[in-house]
């Protein structure tokens, strides 16, 4: 029989009819396959991905790592309001717990660096962690994990960053350095290779990084340890350290990340009898509160309950709070209690006061729970 070319789209080229389809966020492709075959062999073709990766079109993801999900990253698009589980890597092992790690976006992929490998059964004899120098990248083009040059050194709960295009990592802990590392480095996601950089003044591991002027500062995440009282900051233009007083008073109030908006605000996440969001008038320095996260409501269940161990991002200029666990009482009053996991996901616009809370669709299985790990990445159109 003699061949008849089927067009994507009726009336259209198929150039243009694919640039149309390439420009439909990842949330949506599942509806698009659902269209014909044809769609569907399309979406799942190289030319496709190629095609997307070509224009730089990534779409904007929220990446997600949860507790007891057997290293299951789940991601979310914004504009289909749609989460979908990734594929799990290789090297992702179901039977170790992952979790000391970082993970940051860059050149449009999602990079997860180092950390720590345990084993989930709480019953085995105890056994140390394998702390470990890996790097691994997921390719939302090619919907595919891969592995990337190792770190120099093993390391976990470091801080981490990214300034100018490339992955700062500093201090952190290893089965050699249990009290904290001076080491730091920087990779080039363009070559991929790591480049030592000059040692800290002083050893610092559970620790946070932040890109804040383009510089890498260090923050200490010991709650309660007084004699830490100082950060350690990189500068780029002269590869040297220096330590200043913290100007970062609230980054030990709860383990969470400081999150820098485009415009260079930052926002941060403390709980002092509630958890309030704070931040950081950049003229004088100066910390101020923007608003309260709200309760959660647990369907019969009458008392509002304060989450903890969620996560907080930012994507599009508005935060993002994900997931948690409560504590749900017995309403009787007998102070026993159910610990539960949480999907919600929580949005704000943090420029809009008082702050209007609105709720995306919550993640999907197997997230829920503490978060381990979380990371934004959006797309940079022309």
């Amino acid at each position: 029989m003699e061949y008849v070319h089927q067009p994507i789209i009726p009336g259209l080229p198929d150039d243009v009819a694919l640039r149309c389809l390439a420009m439909v966020s990842h949330g949506h492709h599942g509806r698009l396959e659902a269209v014909s075959k044809g769609w569907r062999d399309l979406i799942r073709s190289s030319d496709y991905a190629c095609y997307k990766a070509k224009e730089g079109w990534c779409g904007n993801w929220l990446f997600v790592l949860t507790e007891q999900s057997n290293n299951q990253w789940v991601a979310y698009d914004p504009e289909a309001d749609r989460w979908h589980p990734l594929p799990k890597s290789s090297k992702h092992n179901g039977d170790l717990h992952h979790f000391g790690f970082s993970c940051v976006c860059v050149n449009n992929k999602l990079l997860v660096i180092g950390g720590s490998y345990a084993p989930n059964d709480l019953s085995l004899p105890h056994q140390k962690p394998l702390i470990t120098d890996h790097v691994l990248q997921f390719d939302p083009f090619n919907n595919e994990w891969k592995s990337m040059a190792r770190m120099q050194t093993p390391r976990s709960h470091f801080a981490c960053s990214i300034i100018s295009g490339k992955v700062f990592v500093a201090g952190g802990r290893n089965l050699s350095c249990p009290r904290g590392l001076v080491l730091a480095e920087v990779y080039d996601p363009l070559t991929d290779k790591w480049e030592e950089l000059p040692p800290m003044p002083n050893p610092q591991m559970d620790c946070l990084g932040l890109s804040y002027k383009g510089k890498f500062h260090i923050l200490s995440d010991q709650v309660g340890l007084s004699e830490i009282n100082a950060s350690q900051v990189f500068d780029l233009s002269n590869k040297t350290w220096c330590i200043i007083e913290d100007i970062w008073p609230f980054s030990r109030a709860m383990q969470f990340s400081v999150q820098v908006m485009g415009d260079g605000r930052v926002y941060t996440v403390i709980d002092w009898g509630e958890s309030l969001i704070k931040a950081r008038d950049s003229d004088n320095g100066e910390w101020y509160n923007v608003g309260a996260l709200p309760p959660v409501i647990l369907p019969n269940h009458t008392r509002a309950l304060e989450a903890f161990g969620y996560g907080f991002a930012t994507l599009k200029e508005e935060l993002y709070v994900l997931g948690g666990k409560v504590l749900k009482w017995e309403e009787a009053g007998n102070g026993r209690f159910d610990i539960v996991r949480l999907a919600l996901v929580r949005i704000c616009n943090p420029v809009v006061r008082p702050l209007n809370w609105k709720a995306a669709k919550p993640m999907c299985e197997p997230a829920c729970g503490s978060v381990l790990g979380c990371a934004s990445l959006e797309e940079e159109r022309n």
